[in-house]
Formats: C-alpha cells, sequence, structure tokens
C-alpha cells in the first residue's frame, strides 16, 4: 500500500518519492487539539469575525469539534449567528449551535450517508 511509480520512470516507490528524498524528509508528529484549545481558537476566530458567542456555546462547539473536526466546528460559527439574528438575539446560544448541528453534517457524516445510500440522498 502506498508503494507507486516514481512520475517519468519505471521505479516504484513509497508514495511515488525517489527513496533518497523521502529519506532526508523530516516528519513531525502532530497531536489532536484538546477541548480547552478549541474552545480558544473558536474563541479567537469568533473575536476575529466579530461574533458574540456565550461560553457554553463555545463548549458544545468544541466537543462537536472533537467528535468531528475543528474545520466543522469553526465553520458553524456563522450559521449559528444567523440563526442568533433571526431570533433578535446578539450573541450565540448553545440552541443555536444545536439547532445548526442537526440541520448540517460534516464531511465524514455526508461521506458516509452518500456510501450507505449508494451515491443518493433520500
Amino acid at each position: 500500500r502506498g508503494v507507486c511509480q516514481i512520475r517519468g520512470t519505471d521505479v516504484l516507490a513509497p508514495h511515488g518519492i525517489p527513496i533518497d528524498l523521502l529519506d532526508r524528509m523530516l516528519i513531525i508528529r502532530t497531536l489532536p487539539y484538546s477541548s480547552d484549545e478549541m474552545v480558544q481558537i473558536l474563541s479567537l476566530r469568533a473575536n476575529v469575525e466579530g461574533i458574540e458567542i456565550e461560553e457554553s456555546a463555545l463548549r458544545l462547539l468544541s466537543d462537536i469539534g472533537s467528535r468531528t473536526s475543528l474545520r466543522y466546528a469553526v465553520q458553524m460559527l456563522t450559521p449559528a449567528r444567523i440563526v442568533a439574528e433571526t431570533v433578535g438575539r446578539t450573541a450565540i446560544t448553545d440552541e443555536d449551535v444545536k439547532d445548526i448541528d442537526e440541520l448540517f453534517l460534516d464531511g465524514k457524516a455526508s461521506g458516509q450517508m452518500l456510501a450507505k445510500t449508494e451515491g443518493y440522498m433520500q
């Protein structure tokens, strides 16, 4: 698995990268963000976008981010703000985040749904 032909040659190598180059590459190990780190990142992003959000909603978004991805959690900020504004609030609450989480799917859940339904949504 992962052994491919190097472009322009007949040589097979891991990931299609010449072995001598692969030996010189630096591998950096990354770890998933903790819940507190996600809260901090989401809070910074909300401040940058000028979005007011309650602490409990930040915690809920970080839980969703732990379950799915941080990218998905960050992308939920804008729709949650729009839902809060339509109700007449200036700050995002838990209920706004729950509503948005029910409306949208993250990439992995969407892919699983499409695989299960053979490419057609029901």
